[in-house]
């Protein structure tokens, strides 16, 4: 390819609303456009890339043995009211008629249809089977951001096992499991697996495959010695022992009319975060529920969500509360209240002597016994984890790291199978239910994760296995005949030998085609130049180290060669 024939519109400025390094590098090089909020034009330099992240992704799909479909993206409501999601899933799903006045939905993700396709299957001799695609997905984000990273479309590779048992499944998720940790290290993002909740897919076993990024939105919760890992929405850890004392015989009411948080009543009441129990008060599937977690600790919600099963869950409103516990938030409490459900976090299991609202405004109850003085229902970890808290399996201090996601597994179970009315022959003649995982790869986030992972002041530096050029060959002179034939001739030797090069064989100065080549992030450059070309040279840089030598004209393709290996190797 001729860089003169190339459209790549590269600014010299940084865009004004880019909040993320990838966004503002992928914008500036030339890479991609907006439409709108979350709608993003690829340019012929992105689409270079993605076609190569496609690749290595295909690639490791067959691997393991995945078969490759395109399912469409226009799906009838009928089939995500069967599986129960058309209103779990909410305001993210993108909902038209069409002419005949029918409900579709513009897809989110394809379990639903796949199942459908899965109906075909009779026999447990036709399982396992490994079914995947890319293919455009539809969220309406509330906030799309950070360019590639939150999007409103955006192609995703998702891939579903089905099998005739939860053995079978085991090993398509381990095999998913690898595949991906070979994805990410081709692709060099830095890809930490976690324990993560499986939120509206429903399902076991859910990890992760989170990119350490300050873009991310995602709080990952890791530990430097064991490896352990998790999403905050799973994270636990241990908590050091508390030695309450003996409390009071029943609690006892004291004034705060000055109190309406929790730092309100250490400061002026003088009780410590960590002996006060947070009342909070939630609607959960229409039932309004008490939550209570220690004063120092902050709900995940997702855990909650997770750990009811509920499909709705939600904070309740001022006057709901008032309704039913006769005060406001800043005094509320679980004391004595028995026709409302209690789930309190484990954290205050066996606590004595601790503070919490009276349900009465400007009033709190100190002594307080929770198991003797408040009717939990429930128990259930419920609390953020946060850095430096000892891990639950080797002690050592947390680290809390921003991250995006990248890849999701789950194992889904029967859920969409049953529901559907998918089944097989068993070996003995009964019907038997496959069970299902579903695994994705977001392929333009992807892209981004790479940039935010490698890049500097200059631009982007793409690792040779998703760069749209590995190679840009570069005449200073395009009036020069003997630099254009030497330029011309290498190009061509590269292009013999099928290596990805770019000729810059635009009428600019050096300095112009230097900054795009860096900003673009080509990760080798060679340069013909008059002065080398006198002493029979040509200077090769890398783009990552900027590291420049002079090589022979006659070896610089044999050179190249040897840097794209090791590259390959790294």
């Amino acid at each position: 390819m001729r860089w003169s024939q190339l459209y790549v519109p590269t600014l010299r400025e940084d865009p004004a609303d880019a909040d993320a390094v990838s966004h503002r590098l992928l914008v500036r090089g030339g890479f991609i456009r907006q439409l709108m909020a979350g709608h993003y034009s690829l340019l012929p330099l992105a689409v270079r890339v993605r076609a190569k992240i496609v690749d290595v992704i295909r690639e490791e799909m067959s691997r393991i043995g995945a078969q490759e479909f395109i399912l469409p993206t226009m799906h009838p409501a009928d089939i995500w009211h069967r599986s129960g999601r058309w209103d779990v899933m909410g305001e993210e799903m993108f909902r038209l008629k069409d002419r005949k006045g029918a409900d579709i939905a513009l897809g989110m993700t394809h379990e639903e249809i796949f199942t459908t396709v899965a109906d075909e299957l009779r026999s447990y001799r036709d399982l396992p089977q490994v079914w995947y695609q890319f293919q455009t997905k539809f969220r309406d984000e509330p906030r799309p951001k950070s360019g590639l990273i939150r999007v409103r479309e955006f192609t995703m590779k998702d891939s579903y096992s089905f099998d005739a048992d939860e053995a079978g499944l085991d090993r398509s998720f381990d095999l998913h499991h690898e595949a991906y940790q070979r994805i990410f290290a081709r692709l060099r993002v830095p890809a930490i697996p976690v324990q993560a909740s499986s939120g509206t897919m429903g399902g076991s076993a859910s990890v992760e495959f989170m990119c350490p990024t300050e873009a991310g939105e995602d709080l990952v919760v890791h530990c430097p010695s064991c490896g352990y890992a998790a999403n905050v929405e799973k994270a636990t850890s241990r908590l050091a022992a508390v030695e309450d004392g003996p409390g009071l015989p029943a609690p006892e009411r004291f004034d705060t009319p000055d109190v309406r948080t929790i730092e309100d009543l250490v400061r002026r009441h003088d009780v410590a975060a960590d002996r006060q129990i947070k009342t909070l008060v939630y609607v959960v599937d229409d039932r309004l529920t008490l939550v209570l977690v220690r004063g120092d600790h902050n709900l995940v919600e997702q855990k909650l969500i997770d750990f009811t099963g509920a499909t709705a869950v939600r904070p309740a409103r001022p006057e709901e509360i008032k309704e039913a516990l006769g005060a406001s938030p800043g005094s509320l409490g679980a004391v004595g209240v028995k026709d409302l459900p209690v789930i309190a976090d484990e954290a205050l299991r066996g606590r004595r002597d601790m503070t919490t609202g009276a349900n009465t405004d400007g009033v709190h109850v100190r002594g307080v016994d929770v198991e003797r003085d408040i009717a939990v229902e429930r128990w259930a970890d419920l609390r953020e984890v946060t850095a430096d808290e000892p891990c639950p399996t080797c002690g050592t201090p947390l680290q809390v790291v921003r991250t995006v996601e990248v890849g999701h597994i789950f194992k889904l179970g029967r859920k969409y199978t049953e529901t559907l009315g998918v089944s097989v022959l068993g070996q003995e003649g009964e019907r038997v239910v496959p069970i299902m995982g579903s695994y994705g790869i977001g392929v333009e986030r992807a892209m981004a994760a790479v940039v935010e992972t490698h890049h500097d002041e200059s631009g982007i530096i793409w690792p040779v296995s998703v760069a749209p050029f590995e190679v840009a060959v570069v005449a200073l002179s395009t009036k020069d005949e003997a630099v254009v034939k030497a330029a011309e001739e290498l190009y061509e030797q590269l292009r013999r030998e099928r290596v990805d090069v770019v000729l810059d064989d635009r009428n600019e100065r050096p300095g112009v085609k230097f900054r795009d080549i860096e900003l673009v992030g080509i990760p080798f450059r060679i340069t013909v130049g008059a002065r080398g070309l006198a002493e029979g040279t040509v200077e090769v840089t890398v783009r990552a180290t900027g590291q420049t030598v002079s090589v022979p004209v006659g070896e610089a393709a044999e050179h190249l060669r040897k840097l794209l290996v090791a590259a390959g190797e790294e």
